[in-house]
C-alpha cells in the first residue's frame, strides 16, 4: 500500500527489541523465553495451505518480501503454520524458540490475528528479521469489535476506506460499520433508483461532500475486507437522516415537497411511514443492499428521527389510527419492525440505534440488535431497555467511543464534547458495560463520524492514539495496565504506527498547545 512503509529499518538497540514486545491490543498471555529467532536470506516455511491470504499478508508485512522456501514437512521449516480445531474461534498461539516459530490457530481469522501480532513483534537489526522468543496464547474478549466510518456526511476515496479496513484488521477488529446514507449524502448505488446516488450523492456543498460508491467499488471493498477477516456492515438510515434521498425522490416524504439539505444536523424531513409505496421503495433498496453485502447484519439506523411531519401527515395519522398505535414513536417501532421482518426473511439481523427502545411500544422482531450510543443524552437507558427486552446490544456510547470528539473544542464541538486518552482508558461506559459479562452484550464499536467537515486529512489525528485504548478494551481479557504504563507503551509504539502511515494527535489534553489546529 502506498501509505505503508514496512521497509524502514529500525535502529539496533535494546529499546528496539523491547518495543517489539509491545503489541496493541495486548495478547492475553505472553511468556517471554531466552534468546531470539533470527532469520536471514531465504526463509523456510511449512503451511497446509500455501495460497491462504494470511500467508501473503505475513510475507509482505512481517517478512518484508524476503524470499521463501516452502517445506513439505514441519521439522525442516523455520516457520510452521498448523491448524488446531481445539483452539477457540479467532484464537491463536505463537511459540518462538531460537530455531523455529510455530503458529497455531483454529481458523483463518486466528491466523490473521497472529500475523497482526507478528507485525509488531518483529524487529530488523542489520537487515535480518529478529523475533524475541516467547510463548503467546491469545483470543478475543468480545465477539463484536468494530470500527465505524461515516461516509455519509463526508465522501472518502476507496483507497482511504481500505486504509481504515487495514487499520481495523491490524487492531484485531472484525467488523467495519460503513455509514453510507445521511442527510448530506447517499453514497451507495441502487440501480433500481439511480437518482439516489446521482442526486443524493451530490447534495453536500462542502469539501469532500460529493460522490458515491458504485456497486463494483462496494464489492471490491467487501472482498478486500473479507480477506482480512473483516465483515462490512452497511448502514442505510431510516426513517431519519433522509434528506439526501428525499432530494432525489421527494414523494418519499410526507408531503412530497422539495426538502432543504442541512449542512449541519438534521430536519423534520424523514421517510413517510404512512405510505405503502415508501415501504415498497425501501424494501427494494434493501434487496440490492442484501445482494451486495453478505454480512449477517444490516444496520437500519433509526436515530434522531423527529416526528413533527408525521404528527401532521394525513397518511401517518391514518396508519396510527388503523393499527391502533399509541403515537408517532410507536409508528416508528412499527415501521422498524416491518423492515426488520423483511430482513429476517432474507436470513439477516437488523441493527437499530438505541433511540428505538427509549420507550416501550410496538414489539420488534427477534432478529433485532440494538446499538447503544447516546450516553450524553440518556446515560445507559438504551442498554438497560434492550437487555430488558432480550435484544442483543452493541456498545458504542458517545462517551467515550466517538473519536470525532476532539480533545479540545473545535467547530461544533464544545468543551462538553471532548475527551482524551485517559478519559477513554479509565472511564469508558462501554467498557464498564462489557465488564458485566452479560451474554446479550455482543461487544463494542468505536466511531469516526464526520460532522462539521472532518475531511480525510483530519481522520488519523482523531483516531490515534485513543483508538489503541478502545482496541485494548475490545480484545484484551487480562487485568488492565495502570494508565501511566499503558501511556508509556503507546509512546514507545508511536513511531511504528507512524511508519505504517497513521499520524498521531495529542494523547492528553495537557499536551494540546494553545495554537494546536485540529484542521
Amino acid at each position: 500500500m502506498k501509505y505503508l512503509f514496512p521497509t524502514i529499518i529500525l535502529l539496533v538497540s535494546y529499546t528496539t527489541i523491547a518495543c517489539g514486545q509491545i503489541v496493541f491490543p495486548s495478547p492475553n498471555q505472553v511468556e517471554m523465553q531466552k534468546g531470539n529467532l533470527t532469520l536471514k536470506k531465504s526463509i523456510s516455511i511449512y503451511a497446509e495451505d500455501t495460497t491462504a491470504f494470511y500467508l501473503s499478508l505475513f510475507r509482505t508485512e512481517v517478512l518484508r518480501d524476503t524470499p521463501v522456501k516452502w517445506q513439505k514437512k514441519e521439522p525442516g521449516a523455520e516457520i510452521c503454520w498448523i491448524s488446531d480445531s481445539s483452539l477457540p474461534p479467532e484464537g491463536y498461539q505463537i511459540n518462538i524458540n531460537p530455531r523455529q516459530m510455530i503458529i497455531t490457530a483454529s481458523d483463518q481469522r486466528g491466523f490473521t490475528h497472529a500475523v497482526q501480532t507478528l507485525r509488531q513483534w518483529v524487529t530488523s537489526p542489520t537487515g535480518s528479521l529478529t523475533f524475541a522468543c516467547a510463548d503467546i496464547t491469545d483470543y478475543p474478549r468480545t465477539q463484536w469489535r468494530c470500527f465505524l466510518l461515516d461516509s455519509g456526511r463526508q465522501y472518502q476515496k476507496i483507497s482511504t476506506i481500505k486504509k481504515y479496513i487495514d487499520m481495523a484488521s491490524l487492531l484485531k477488529m472484525n467488523y467495519f460499520h460503513w455509514h453510507l446514507t445521511e442527510g448530506l449524502g447517499w453514497r451507495i448505488e441502487i440501480r433500481q433508483y439511480p437518482r439516489l446516488a446521482q442526486i443524493g450523492g451530490a447534495v453536500g456543498k462542502g469539501e469532500e461532500q460529493q460522490g458515491f460508491y458504485t456497486q463494483e467499488e462496494i464489492r471490491e471493498v467487501i472482498k478486500y475486507a473479507s480477506q482480512r477477516n473483516i465483515t462490512v456492515v452497511p448502514e442505510i438510515d431510516m426513517p431519519g437522516h433522509a434528506e439526501a434521498a428525499l432530494s432525489a425522490y421527494p414523494e418519499l416524504g410526507c408531503f412530497g415537497l422539495p426538502v432543504e439539505v442541512p449542512q449541519h444536523g438534521f430536519t423534520q424531513n424523514i421517510f413517510c411511514a404512512g405510505k405503502d409505496e415508501v415501504l415498497f421503495f425501501l424494501k427494494n433498496v434493501l434487496d440490492e443492499v442484501c445482494s451486495l453485502f453478505p454480512s449477517p447484519y444490516i444496520h437500519l439506523g433509526g436515530d434522531e428521527a423527529p416526528k413533527g411531519n408525521w404528527d401532521e401527515c394525513r397518511d401517518c395519522r391514518k396508519r396510527i389510527s388503523t393499527l391502533k398505535l399509541k403515537d408517532s414513536h410507536d409508528l416508528q417501532l412499527w415501521f422498524s419492525a416491518q423492515m426488520a421482518d423483511y430482513l429476517k426473511q432474507k436470513g439477516r439481523k437488523a441493527i437499530f440505534w438505541g433511540d428505538v427502545v427509549y420507550h416501550d411500544g410496538y414489539p420488534l422482531p427477534d432478529n433485532t440488535v440494538i446499538q447503544w450510543w447516546n450516553y450524553r443524552g440518556h446515560k445507559d437507558l438504551a442498554l438497560r431497555n434492550a437487555i430488558k427486552h432480550h435484544y442483543p446490544v452493541i456498545c458504542s456510547s458517545n462517551y467515550y467511543t466517538y473519536l470525532n470528539f476532539p480533545l479540545t473544542p473545535w467547530r461544533g464541538y464544545n468543551e462538553a464534547r471532548t475527551f482524551d486518552l485517559k478519559d477513554v482508558y479509565l472511564d469508558n461506559p462501554s467498557n464498564k458495560a462489557l465488564k458485566e459479562k452479560n451474554s446479550l452484550i455482543l461487544g463494542m464499536t468505536c466511531a469516526l463520524w464526520t460532522d462539521d467537515g472532518v475531511t480525510e486529512r483530519m481522520i488519523d489525528r482523531r483516531l490515534f492514539p485513543r483508538i489503541l485504548a478502545l482496541a485494548e478494551q475490545m480484545w484484551y481479557q487480562g487485568e488492565a495496565l495502570d494508565f501511566t504504563r499503558f501511556h508509556q507503551n503507546i509512546l514507545q509504539r508511536k513511531e511504528w504506527f507512524e511508519q505504517m502511515g497513521f499520524k498521531f494527535g495529542p494523547a492528553l489534553k495537557s499536551e494540546v498547545k494553545e495554537d494546536y489546529k485540529w484542521d
